[in-house]
C-alpha cells in the first residue's frame, strides 16, 4: 500500500533524522559560522554555502542527497539565494530536536523531563529572536488528520504535552515535599 505524501517540513525532519549525530552537530556549528544558501551547493554571488557543505567543513563528513532535496523543497528554492533567518531557525530547531530525541533517556522520570523542558524553554526565551512574534498561523484543525503532524517530540500533540507537563510538575512538587519533610524529620531526630 502506497503511503500518502508528506509535507515539506516533515520531509526535512525525516531527512535530518537520517543524518548521523556528528553531522547534525557539525551542521549546527556550520549554521553559526557560515552564510547559508538554498538552491545551490555554493553561491558565488553571495558567498554562501549549503547546510551540508557547512556541516562537512565542521567535521560532519556525510553525503546524503535526500537532505539537500528536502532542504531545497522546504525553502521552495527556485534559484540560488541566501536562506532567510526563519528558514535557518527552522533548520536549527529540527536539528536540535533530532539531537534531543537521541539524548532522551527512556528511564528519566516525568519530573526530570519537566525540568529539562523548563530549562530548554528558559534558554529559548533568552534568545534574541524569542521577542519576535511568530508569523505562522495555528493549523491544528487543518493538520489533525495527517499522521505525525505535530511539532512536539515527547508527545506529538499539545494536549498530551500539557497533561505530561502537569503530571511532571505534580511529581516534582511531591519530590520537593518529600525532601523538605525528610530534612525536617532528620532535624528533629
Amino acid at each position: 500500500m502506497r503511503r500518502q505524501g508528506t509535507n515539506r517540513a516533515e520531509r526535512l525532519r525525516l531527512a535530518v533524522d537520517a543524518l548521523p549525530a556528528r553531522t547534525k552537530e557539525a551542521m549546527i556549528r556550520g549554521l553559526d559560522s557560515n552564510r547559508i544558501v538554498v538552491g545551490a551547493y555554493v553561491d558565488k554571488n553571495s558567498g554562501g554555502i549549503c547546510p551540508m557543505l557547512a556541516a562537512h567543513r565542521n567535521g560532519g563528513r556525510t553525503s546524503l542527497a535526500s537532505f539537500a532535496r528536502a532542504w531545497d523543497r522546504y525553502t521552495d528554492a527556485r534559484r540560488p539565494r541566501l536562506a532567510t533567518r526563519r528558514e535557518i531557525r527552522a533548520l536549527r530547531a529540527v536539528l536540535e530536536g533530532s539531537l534531543a530525541a537521541l539524548d532522551t533517556d527512556d528511564t528519566a522520570s516525568a519530573a526530570q523531563l519537566a525540568q529539562r523542558i523548563r530549562r530548554d524553554r528558559r534558554a529559548m526565551e533568552s534568545e534574541s529572536f524569542a521577542s519576535t512574534p511568530p508569523t505562522d498561523r495555528h493549523r491544528a484543525r487543518q493538520l489533525r488528520a495527517r499522521p505525525r503532524w505535530a511539532w512536539l517530540r515527547p508527545s506529538r500533540r499539545y494536549d498530551d504535552y500539557r497533561d505530561l507537563l502537569a503530571a511532571a510538575e505534580e511529581q516534582l512538587s511531591e519530590q520537593w515535599a518529600a525532601e523538605l519533610l525528610g530534612e525536617r524529620t532528620s532535624a528533629h531526630a
